[in-house]
């Protein structure tokens, strides 16, 4: 991380809260669902349903208030939305950890939702701070935090659960707090002033902040590339589990060890080959190959007749690591610095559309494929749905025009 040193413990920070966002969802997978039924008195039934009902309503928070903080930023700085998304988790994972019913755990996923709704305002300090040749390469450093915290988390959980199934949440407060005071001593500011606009409910809302992308030239297309994208990733964390177990028969062991590798792959490929793709094909290049690469993983996994050929393509569908810079890159330069904060939240909306979608979408599917249409459908056909809404996605990036590049202040 080259730069100045504020600027470099600035990017460090907004890394670490990239990883402490996916981290602190992640480190409580694990024990959450035995928490439920712990207190509902052990119906799994019920508790099940509860997990989804949470999931439901993290993804609800973040889609109403992501363009929202975005605006937030736009308009008081990204470093006090940071901050307070780092204290506010905080904040929350004390409240899990200390819930005395499923109420209370309820009240906590809505705060969380709320406040780790902050991947559009880091998203939006590295585009105030970076240069737009260079923001590609950056965001692909995000994506690898975010790949990291997808692993660790469950990981780390898992081993705090064993101990007491509260811990985890106690540990999630923890690190949140540090990182916290890391940023309070440590960051500064990257929005200048000159660059900020008055907050408007008008346009900080997911009806209004869309409002941007019509607004400008070839950035509803690229935000219908993001939707299908991020529609189509929605099978791994929804269908990847009860897919393998089916028809691989995988033990609980192989599915972590199996979704581990994933991360691991995408974490090579954006710190490893974002930058050097990007130089020679540009950022439209790396959307248009991560696309392809993503579409080609899928048709493998839903083809494949053995656990050993679905691993076979990890590999290949680790290159769909290229889509999240290669577009973020490319969003980023049609708006002004004024304007990074309300892009991002915007963009976090349609993240948060796709994941309210996805899961019913796609384990709908699967149940389908071994029941219901299981005398013409095959077993893969989630993960076929995933490839034909990549394909969609590869026609309507190649359809958009070229940007025409927003001159910034850094």
């Amino acid at each position: 991380m080259s730069g100045p040193p504020g600027r470099q413990a600035a990017i460090r920070f907004v890394f670490i809260v990239v990883v402490l966002d996916m981290l602190t969802v992640g480190i409580t997978a694990p024990v959450l669902p035995g928490l439920i039924k712990t207190l509902i008195h052990g119906d799994p039934a019920l508790a099940a349903r509860y997990v989804g009902w949470f999931a439901t309503l993290w993804a609800v928070m973040q889609f109403i208030f992501s363009p929202i903080i975005g605006s937030l930023s736009d308009r008081f700085g990204r470093r006090p939305v940071l901050l307070a998304s780092m204290f506010g988790l905080a904040g929350d994972y004390v409240i899990m950890a200390l819930a005395p019913s499923v109420a209370w755990l309820f009240v906590g996923r809505l705060i969380s939702g709320i406040t780790s709704s902050t991947y559009s305002t880091a998203n939006a300090y590295i585009a105030d701070v970076t240069p737009p040749e260079e923001r590609a390469a950056r965001f692909g450093i995000l994506g690898a935090a975010f790949g990291i915290g997808f692993i660790a988390g469950p990981v780390i959980g898992g081993l705090l659960g064993q101990i007491d199934s509260r811990l985890p949440f106690w540990g999630a407060a923890a690190v949140c707090f540090g990182n916290g005071l890391y940023g309070l001593f440590v960051v500064p500011e990257s929005l200048r002033l000159e660059h900020r606009r008055p907050f408007s409910l008008t346009i900080a809302n997911p009806v209004g902040s869309f409002d941007l992308y019509a607004a400008r030239g070839g950035l509803l297309a690229l935000a219908g590339v993001m939707f299908l994208y991020y529609l189509a990733h929605q099978v791994l964390q929804s269908t990847w589990v009860p897919y393998a177990a089916y028809r691989y028969h995988w033990p609980i062991a192989m599915m972590g060890l199996s979704l581990m590798i994933v991360g691991v792959g995408s974490i090579l490929v954006q710190t490893q080959l974002v930058r050097p793709f990007v130089a020679r094909f540009g950022e439209r290049g790396a959307l248009i190959a991560g696309l392809s690469f993503g579409g080609a993983g899928f048709l493998i996994y839903g083809a494949a007749p053995t656990g050993w050929l679905f691993l076979a393509g990890i590999p290949i569908f680790s290159c769909m690591g290229l889509v999240g810079p290669g577009l973020q890159g490319l969003m980023s330069r049609k708006v002004g610095p004024t304007e990074q904060g309300r892009l991002q939240g915007a963009n976090t909306g349609v993240m948060a559309i796709a994941s309210m979608i996805g899961p019913i979408l796609f384990t709908e599917t699967f149940a389908r494929s071994i029941r219901d249409w299981s005398t013409w459908a095959p077993v893969g056909l989630a993960f076929y749905l995933a490839s034909a809404l990549m394909v969609a996605a590869v026609v309507l990036a190649v359809a958009t025009r070229r940007p025409e590049p927003v001159v910034a202040t850094i």
